[in-house]
């Protein structure tokens, strides 16, 4: 078949006989010519997951409907926004990018107080802030807003959808761009999709999977791994008011979508379009891996997921374009680069950075780390990095085994070993952290704890030991000076700007309790922030030592829109990197290089391969001389050295 005329046919019949009486003329114009520019593709790519189904021009007629529907409802500023962006596509990639994550409900208490505190991110420099999920979810346990139950409706405790569009609106004209979260692998056990489907109504019983005995789920198992074995084994929970088996991958009041379904992909495009109309710049896809089931295999990273996912980007590009996707894909490093395209997610978190950061200050060693990034930090050029240190969830271990092999390290022992020293398990470790969905059978879990904890300051300040208390906070420093500088959107998770410890008291909240997340899902209050402007203070340290490399990143462009190059300066354990910035426009050729010091001894090393000319590191405004030849670095001394 051919499918460029497959497509342009199949195109000219759906203008024709669909009706867009409902659109403006000019809205009408640009909605024919970007379908004219995306459909295509949109059409090669769910023809292949949905175009033997007998129904298959009927969906996608009414999938043209929903995208028409979603232009028109569009405000005059977003669609003035998304025609700055079509100018200006690599908008994410500038030096003046700084993420922030957080709870609303955490962070400010509702989403009125969160617009009264723009001013407190202003002061940080936060040019995006990614709120959590704020939606209608069940009540106790949530998975953290992460069990959808209306995509339509805010939680009644953080406001209503008014307030979160004007909030988005108050955000945008500061220039800070909202991010929000795109669950689309699961909806809850309450949303409405599953309350039809729970009655017994089978065209949303089809929303699911849901199965009438264990026989099919019991094959599908035999290739499954369990998210949460903590919590519940196996991935299929059954529903006493559908009487059936439902296929719950993550919790058993989270129900998997079925993408099979040509019906669910249009029912999610609607809602998807609902949430960039609120005003969002970005989505965070949820649990992206998981949304295709094929028997026979793990049912992650299926190819039906990417095309589905290329689809709905698609989808964005005729009604938004100037919203992004962002990909959170905790997976093999191999699998999560296959998510990164300027036609799939733009932007992607970077979980092997993250771990293999940590992996470092655990060992003082930095091959694995600077291996890994070799192989793999390299990703298209209309696309960036999110660099974090943490986040709402855990830290997984999700290194890639072959890379560990090459340098003789047995990757199952490591990380039991990275699991213990970060749990405090371990003897001489430094970390405070929780273990998170640790499997009773293998043992293996996941870790939780505050950057500062698990960077030591808390166990240092639990001894009161002076040099244990410097040393963690030049830890908690160095992990934000690579965040900031290798390349890409830098993101702090709300709380570790101020240093804030591990808050216990989940452990006696019952919806919370089984859940180690909630160790670092910490509240935020004026006497944290007033705490960190004391000089004679701790907190003062962290919070002035990133305030000043924030500033620094924002002056100078080689942060921004340049390349990474990684490089090995022999010593074990320091980690060095090149930041490249060929001349164009009114940025002229820049060269910066940054040398890290993971141990708390002092290290030498030899600057003849990259140390040519003049340098001023930046960090401490030192110059260094071109003839230097060796270099002594202090213990976790950081250098941003820019060529002269």
């Amino acid at each position: 078949m051919d499918i460029s005329y497959e497509s342009s046919k199949t195109l000219n019949r759906l203008l024709q006989t669909t009706d867009l009486t409902h659109m403006s003329k000019t809205d009408y114009a640009t909605f024919t010519e970007r379908l004219g520019n995306n459909f295509p593709d949109l059409f090669e790519l769910l023809h292949a997951v949905y175009g033997t189904q007998y129904d298959f021009h009927f969906h996608l007629q009414q999938l043209i409907i929903i995208l028409s529907k979603g232009l028109s409802d569009r405000k005059a500023a977003l669609k003035k926004k998304d025609k700055q962006r079509l100018k200006n596509p690599r908008w994410y990639s500038d030096e003046n990018m700084l993420g922030m994550a957080c709870y609303v409900d955490l962070f400010a208490g509702d989403l009125q107080a969160l617009q009264e505190k723009i001013p407190y991110l202003e002061s940080l420099g936060v040019t995006y802030i990614h709120l959590m999920p704020l939606y209608k979810s069940p009540e106790g346990d949530s998975d953290g807003g992460y069990a959808v139950s209306d995509y339509r409706a805010v939680n009644p405790k953080l406001g209503n959808m008014k307030d979160l569009r004007a909030l988005a609106s108050a955000l945008s004209a500061k220039g800070i761009n909202l991010v929000l979260d795109f669950v689309f692998n699961h909806t809850s056990d309450e949303h409405q999709w599953a309350e039809y489907a729970k009655s017994g109504d089978k065209e949303f019983q089809n929303y699911y999977w849901m199965f009438d005995n264990k026989d099919i789920p019991n094959q599908y198992e035999q290739n499954l791994r369990e998210i949460f074995p903590q919590v519940r084994r196996g991935n299929f929970t059954f529903n006493n008011d559908a009487q059936k088996w439902v296929w719950t991958t993550f919790n058993s009041f989270q129900w998997d979508l079925n993408y099979s379904n040509p019906a669910v992909f249009n029912a999610i495009t609607d809602e998807m379009l609902f949430l960039a109309n609120v005003g969002c710049d970005a989505l965070r896809l949820d649990a992206l891996a998981f949304i295709w089931k094929e028997m026979g295999t793990n049912c992650e990273n299926q190819p039906k997921a990417h095309a589905l996912i290329q689809a709905f980007n698609r989808c964005l590009k005729i009604v938004s374009p100037s919203v992004v996707f962002k990909s959170e894909a905790i997976v093999h490093p191999d699998e999560v680069l296959k998510y990164i395209d300027k036609d799939e997610c733009e932007l992607s978190y970077n979980p092997l950075l993250m771990a293999l950061i940590w992996n470092s200050l655990a060992t003082r060693k930095t091959k694995l780390l600077t291996r890994s990034m070799q192989k793999s930090f390299s990703i298209p050029s209309e696309c960036e990095w999110v660099n974090y240190a943490r986040c709402h969830d855990d830290i997984g271990w999700t290194f890639d085994d072959d890379v560990a092999s090459s340098l003789g390290i047995n990757s199952h022992d490591h990380r039991h070993f990275l699991n213990q020293f970060y749990t405090g398990r371990f003897e001489g470790s430094f970390a405070k952290g929780v273990a998170f969905a640790e499997n009773p059978v293998t043992g293996d879990c996941r870790v939780c704890g505050s950057l500062a904890s698990l960077a030591g300051l808390e166990k240092a300040l639990e001894e009161n030991d002076h040099q244990l208390i410097d040393n963690a906070i030049k830890r908690i420093l160095l992990i934000h000076s690579i965040i900031l500088s290798i390349g890409g959107v830098p993101l702090l998770y709300s709380g570790d700007e101020l240093g804030l410890l591990n808050d216990y008291s989940y452990e006696s909240v019952k919806s919370q309790a089984h859940d180690g997340r909630w160790v670092h899902r910490i509240g935020i209050d004026d006497k944290d922030i007033i705490l960190s402007e004391d000089p004679s203070s701790h907190f003062y340290k962290i919070s002035s030592g990133l305030a000043h490399m924030i500033n620094l990143r924002k002056q100078y462009p080689v942060f921004g829109e340049a390349l990474t190059e990684i490089i090995e300066l022999g010593n074990e354990h320091v980690f060095a990197y090149k930041r490249i910035l060929a001349g164009h426009a009114n940025k002229p050729d820049s060269r910066l290089f940054v040398v890290c010091n993971f141990s708390e001894e002092k290290q030498s090393i030899d600057t003849s391969r990259f140390f040519h000319t003049t340098c001023t590191d930046l960090i401490s405004n030192e110059t260094i001389q071109s003839g230097t030849k060796q270099m002594l670095l202090k213990p976790y001394q950081v250098l941003w050295l820019l060529r002269n």
